[in-house]
């Protein structure tokens, strides 16, 4: 199987879709998705816990194992390490390599919507990567995310370049020659976050971004979609449509290996 690192080509970038349980990995890669990552979101959401509060470390590492025993490839978000002791986040970063994750997002984005310090997040990265040098650690900088910050994510980047990130991620970036600078300007492969209102897949891959993430999107549109069914069989009306697919009871229960 292709490495994960591999898989991040610049002009040909990696659709990373974003899974959170079992099942929707499972479908996601019988769909001909070889590489699978989780949203925090999602995970947080499930569990009835609140997303970027390093609240989820249990159920992201429960669901790290599992999905590390499948034959596709796994990168799991791991918020901020949910600690900021960066001997705690390679500790956890230990225990997912070892259950067959293969990469993780790491981010510098806090709950209080401000940004860690460069230093720590360094740190984090560099803790991680002695700890499990061959985990992706995707260094996720929240300076378009939160907005007010975007002067920042150069010299943001640079540093987690330097403590030994292999790809870098900003969220909330989807001006695309601010994309264009950033591809010229890092030597290791930039993320990009999928935006209904942005560039769409065939663009990114021209401005040279070498993997495009999900996100939580298609939890949301999950979620949409079975509220919406409930609402409409309230109504008298079908749940579906003639082109709304429907797993039967047998496919899902087959994905259970």
């Amino acid at each position: 199987m292709t490495s994960f690192a591999a898989l991040h080509r610049p002009g040909s970038p990696l659709l990373l879709p974003n899974a959170w349980d079992h099942a929707s990995a499972a479908m996601l890669a019988e769909q001909g998705f070889t590489a699978i990552g989780t949203t925090s979101l999602g995970v947080a959401a499930a569990a009835g816990l609140p997303d970027g509060t390093a609240a989820t470390r249990k159920e992201t590492l429960r669901l790290a194992r599992r999905l590390g025993r499948e034959p596709f490839l796994v990168s799991v978000d791991v918020e901020a390490g949910f600690s900021d002791d960066p001997s705690e986040v390679a500790g956890l970063a230990g225990e997912l390599a070892a259950a067959g994750v293969d990469g993780i997002n790491l981010e510098d984005g806090r709950a209080d919507g401000s940004l860690a310090p460069v230093a720590l997040h360094a740190a984090k990265i560099t803790a991680v990567k002695a700890a499990a040098p061959g985990l992706f650690v995707n260094a996720r900088t929240d300076t378009h995310w939160l907005g007010g910050h975007e002067q920042e994510t150069i010299s943001r980047l640079d540093a987690y370049q330097q403590a030994g990130a292999d790809g870098a991620f900003v969220p909330g970036l989807s001006d695309p020659d601010g994309i264009a600078h950033l591809v010229r300007h890092l030597d290791i492969p930039l993320n990009i976050l999928h935006s209904p209102t942005g560039p769409a897949f065939p663009q990114l891959a021209d401005l040279g971004v070498a993997r495009v993430s999900l996100g939580s999107l298609l939890y949301r549109l999950a979620l949409g979609a079975a509220t919406a069914a409930a609402v409409a069989v309230r109504a008298g009306r079908p749940a579906t449509g003639p082109d709304t697919p429907v797993p039967s009871y047998a496919e899902v229960q087959r994905l259970i290996r």
